[in-house]
């Protein structure tokens, strides 16, 4: 059984036991956590940036959408738009360094800054989750080559109704990211 069978099977195990958010990504952040400790599992086909904007490519999706994993490969200055998620999720640095800005809701429902951003170091895993935060914008932190995160989610987020904010009204919009392979 390799690297990635061995993570699917205890993130598994995780959900069929746990309900509840924290229980979940704290067990989970451990997993993740061994996981990107070791960088000898992830096929090439999966390390590949884009051209125009990082890639993002399904790993794995149970079979009952409670979780998916994902592979993020970010070029040199490359990021997303302000977004969110919508569930819960994990983030763990494989490769690199990823930047995230934070972001919140206003009274109208708008994004808005909070004033801050921090650097995801190689090694390091953090959550997001509409209860804990989950509105941010993240960029390669890196100038001269790729980073890579590995990414797990609580639902195939690859089909999941989210928003992504107007950089300039900060307004929030529906989308639905799908993934870079088929």
């Amino acid at each position: 059984m390799n690297r990635l069978d061995r993570f699917v099977s205890g993130i598994t195990k995780v959900v069929e036991e746990e309900k509840a958010e924290p229980k979940i990504l704290a067990r989970a952040s451990a997993l993740l956590s061994d996981l990107i400790a070791h960088d000898d599992w992830l096929d090439e086909e999966y390390t590949v940036p884009g051209t125009d904007t990082y890639r993002q490519y399904l790993l794995y999706k149970d079979p009952k959408d409670r979780f998916s994993v994902i592979s993020f490969v970010w070029g040199p200055g490359q990021k997303t738009p302000v977004h969110d998620h919508t569930v819960w999720g994990l983030v763990g640095v494989m490769r690199g360094a990823e930047r995230c800005e934070e972001f919140t809701r206003d009274a109208s429902g708008c994004a808005k800054p909070l004033g801050y951003e921090h650097i995801l170091k190689q090694g390091q895993v953090e959550a997001v989750s509409p209860t804990v935060g989950d509105i941010h914008t993240v960029a390669n932190a890196l100038t001269d080559r790729a980073s890579i995160s590995i990414h797990v989610y609580g639902a195939d987020i690859g089909r999941v109704k989210r928003h992504w904010f107007d950089p300039a009204t900060g307004e929030a919009r529906e989308f639905i990211s799908g993934y870079s392979n088929a």
